[in-house]
């Protein structure tokens, strides 16, 4: 068993789309990144190939390759899902922890288990992702940003 922490973290902006676990999010402001900002899977990402000693996002997709200039972010979660699977392990489960103030995410929770659970391969009762606030602190807490914190537990296949 092997278990990764991923974390990911951007300014919100008017004019970019609020993108999280592959569902866009109503609101006046988005994650402003070099792909869709999809701090979720980002962070997810991150979890998934540290537990694998993979490297990071960031090495596999690098801002500076225009290539990655808006891509789909889940799009980037199941390519990195898919190697982890060819490092030979598995993914057991995924818990995550979204911050933000603003907006209230609890009507999509349930979308973005079920849009994570399927580009990872495994069940959505296996995807934890939970939504919180930071009572008014910081920039998760004053609506300049948001952040994501993941952890993923992998099994080895052989």
């Amino acid at each position: 068993m092997r278990i990764g922490h991923g974390f990911d973290a951007h300014r919100l902006v008017e004019g970019r789309a609020l993108m999280l676990g592959g569902v866009r999010i109503p609101f006046d402001r988005g994650s402003l990144g070099h792909s869709d900002g999809d701090v979720l899977a980002h962070a997810i990402a991150d979890a998934l190939l540290g537990a694998s000693a993979l490297g990071d996002l960031g090495s596999r997709f690098p801002d500076s390759d225009p290539r990655w200039k808006d891509a789909d972010s889940m799009e980037l979660l199941g390519q990195c899902a898919d190697a982890v699977r060819s490092a030979g392990f598995t993914v057991v489960n995924v818990d995550a922890t979204i911050v933000v103030e603003r907006p209230k995410l609890a009507p999509f929770i349930q979308t973005i288990r079920e849009n994570v659970a399927s580009r990872l391969g495994i069940e959505p009762t296996c995807v934890g992702v939970k939504a919180k606030t930071s009572e008014g602190m910081g920039y998760t807490g004053d609506g300049t940003g948001i952040a994501a914190h993941a952890l993923a537990l992998l099994s080895s296949v052989a």
